[in-house]
């Protein structure tokens, strides 16, 4: 049953980061212009300059924050993260008992008292 429950989290998850991708690759896009505008922004000497790159800026920045639902599409990627590390831990591990004498006849003795 529950990994019935894991196929069906994982399925709605896989569902909501297929139809999120474009967003996430646009919302990648966007930050990473932010990101060189920011830094040519700080080397521009001169008034005009840094107020282009600002301008620049807020533009890119309006279009980036466009992409917002692809924050949602992140949180699917990490909830079929959890649902595949969960599914594979089910796995159950056996205890390999050691074989040497001494310790058997400790455990034995303990389990005689």
């Amino acid at each position: 049953m529950k990994k019935f429950g894991l196929v069906i989290a994982g399925g709605i998850a896989a569902i909501i980061l297929l139809s999120t991708i474009g967003p996430m690759v646009g919302l990648l896009v966007g930050v990473a212009i932010l990101y060189f505008i920011f830094k040519q922004f700080l080397k521009a000497e001169t008034t005009g300059g840094k107020i282009g790159f600002g301008f620049i800026g807020l533009i890119v920045l309006m279009s980036t924050i466009h992409n917002a639902p692809a924050i949602i599409g992140v949180v699917a990627a990490y909830i079929l993260y959890l649902v595949y590390k969960n599914w594979n831990s089910n796995k159950r591990n056996t205890v390999k008992e050691e074989s040497d004498p001494f310790v058997n006849f400790e455990k034995q003795w303990n389990e005689l008292n």
